[in-house]
């Protein structure tokens, strides 16, 4: 485990957690020595980039669903994407600061240059929840998925689809961007999977998790080791999946190594659908939203927030930052319905298009 990221388990489990905030509101109910603001709060969310389909799709309208949930519809989310731009970000918190917001929600950019506006915003007294990835400086509360989870497994589904052939050539490592703490997380948990049972003939962190970035690393990959010996390739998430699988179609391979991924996009589970990529990490983001909102109101009101959390997570520069850590769910053809069509994420008309209609029907979507 990282040593800036260490772990204390609480009592009870991540799933227990996740079910316990979707049906509570404001943490165990107990007051603290904050102010003792009534519903009329108003909560700062920063995300950042909309690269990723989820942040817009999924993130966004989740926490403000929650947040007017938890607020009885008096409850403000002022939303501000950063657009992958570190000091954009950092200007938007400021701004958050200057309309004196009663709490932050906070998905860094870069972990390390966000510290000096959240130390900012501490002065402020506006308490800062860390959003899917531990942003340095002095935060409140934390919520993620289990990101070591996800790396093993990712790694292991590698393995399990590699079979016999995981000793016959090598595969491509394509973990993401520096600048994301989740990114060595996901990229050390796999390692510690794979390493002895595979050769990595080719590794990359991948600038700013862009999918024409990993497709520019993957034709340099091609290039060096040859098409023929690539049997794997270790993608952590499903943009970088993308730009992959177009860079092994264009060098010509036809019968595509099993590519992993994460986020479950809609483009991700339509490649998993078409068999141009193994596998994705589906996590459920309501879970996850759900514990950021009733944290961040939990703290604007002044109330603690120890009936929420299931873990205490060291970053850097805070120990034991209360936590909730939720686990990821291994995405193949074998389950796409019982996953994502079954919890509304997609419906099958938007999954199955015309193209894929037949491969659709080979595995039980109609």
């Amino acid at each position: 485990m990282n040593a800036h990221l260490r772990r204390v388990v609480i009592s009870v489990t991540a799933s227990a957690v996740a079910a316990a905030s979707l049906a509570a509101c404001g943490g165990d109910g107990s007051e603290g020595d904050g102010s003792g603001k009534g519903d009329a709060i108003k909560v700062g969310l920063l995300l950042p980039e909309d690269q990723t389909a989820r942040y817009e799709k999924f993130d966004k309208p989740l926490i403000e669903k929650e947040v007017g949930k938890l607020t009885r519809g008096k409850g403000q989310v002022l939303y501000a994407n950063a657009k992958q731009d570190a000091g954009a970000q950092n200007s938007q918190i400021a701004a958050m600061i200057a309309k004196k917001v009663d709490v932050l929600i906070i998905d860094a950019v870069d972990s390390k240059a966000v510290a000096g506006a959240i130390a900012k915003a501490k002065e402020a007294k506006i308490p800062v929840v860390a959003y899917d990835r531990l942003a340095e400086g002095p935060i409140d509360a934390y919520t993620s998925f289990d990101n070591e989870d996800v790396g093993q497994l990712q790694a292991k589904a590698l393995l399990d689809a590699l079979g016999d052939k995981a000793n016959s050539g090598q595969i491509v490592m394509m973990n993401g961007s520096v600048t994301d703490p989740n990114a060595k997380q996901f990229k050390a948990a796999a390692h510690g999977v794979l390493d002895g049972k595979v050769t990595v003939g080719k590794e990359y962190d991948t600038v700013d998790w862009k999918p024409e970035n990993a497709n520019t690393n993957m034709a340099s990959a091609l290039s060096a080791l040859g098409k023929s010996r690539i049997v794997g390739v270790y993608s952590a998430n499903d943009g970088m999946a993308g730009g992959i699988i177009a860079a092994l179609k264009a060098a010509g391979v036809t019968s595509l190594p099993p590519v992993t991924g994460q986020d479950a996009e809609l483009a991700g589970v339509q490649r998993i659908v078409a068999g141009e990529q193994f596998m994705s990490v589906y996590k459920r983001y309501a879970p996850e939203a759900a514990a950021a909102a009733e944290m961040a109101v939990a703290l604007a009101k002044g109330k603690k927030i120890d009936g929420v959390i299931n873990e205490l997570v060291d970053s850097p520069t805070t120990k034991r930052v209360p936590s909730v850590l939720v686990p990821g769910v291994v995405l193949t053809k074998s389950n796409i319905k019982s996953t994502v069509v079954d919890d509304g994420v997609y419906t099958v008309d938007e999954i199955c298009t015309d193209r894929l209609k037949a491969a659709c029907e080979e595995i039980g979507l109609k």
